[in-house]
């Protein structure tokens, strides 16, 4: 992949290198998990299946707003999973010509670092998190089956670690006088 130029204020153009394979490789992984391996899932229960969830009380948390806490919940995965492809490709570095406003003009660097380092930190959290609660308290008395951490944990560190990993080479590439 070619060098991208990314236009500054100042009339001057910057070039970035493109992204090396490992950090477009961290980038799909991150962008995969929080799409095919998030959202998916979380689909099904916002569609109120009681899929791997005690179907009584998954009813009654449904019915208080369990559906569109989970509809809400996709749509930021979704996001997360633009944010980590951004970091790999061209329209993070220039906003595309569909973008309302924006079209053209350079992606501010440091929001979109400091963004995917902080989703990176909050899922990586998260994850830990998680599983101490879940290992500490594992019973079958929740909403949904205590094992759903065997596919939620690795999951959630492939999206926070290839995160992070993405957002480190995207820092470096852009970083000025690289």
């Amino acid at each position: 992949m070619p060098e991208f130029t990314i236009p500054r204020p100042e009339n001057t153009v910057a070039e970035v290198p493109p992204p090396p394979r490992w950090a477009v490789r961290a980038a799909y992984a991150s962008a995969l998990s929080a799409t095919v391996g998030f959202i998916p899932v979380h689909a099904v229960w916002a569609l109120g299946i009681p899929l791997w969830a005690d179907e009584g009380k998954f009813r009654e948390w449904y019915a208080v707003g369990g559906g569109p806490y989970l509809f809400v919940l996709s749509g930021l995965a979704l996001l997360a999973g633009v944010l980590a492809l951004s970091l790999a490709r061209p329209w993070g570095l220039v906003y595309p010509r569909w973008v309302p406003l924006l079209a053209g003009r350079a992606v501010p660097r440091r929001t979109l670092t400091a963004t995917a380092f902080a989703v990176s930190a909050f899922l990586l959290l998260y994850t830990v998190w998680a599983a101490v609660q879940e290992f500490r308290e594992f019973n079958d008395d929740g909403i949904f089956s205590p094992w759903i951490v065997v596919y939620g944990i690795p999951q959630f560190l492939v999206w926070g670690i290839g995160l992070a990993i993405a957002a480190h080479s995207y820092r470096r590439r852009t970083a000025p006088g690289h």
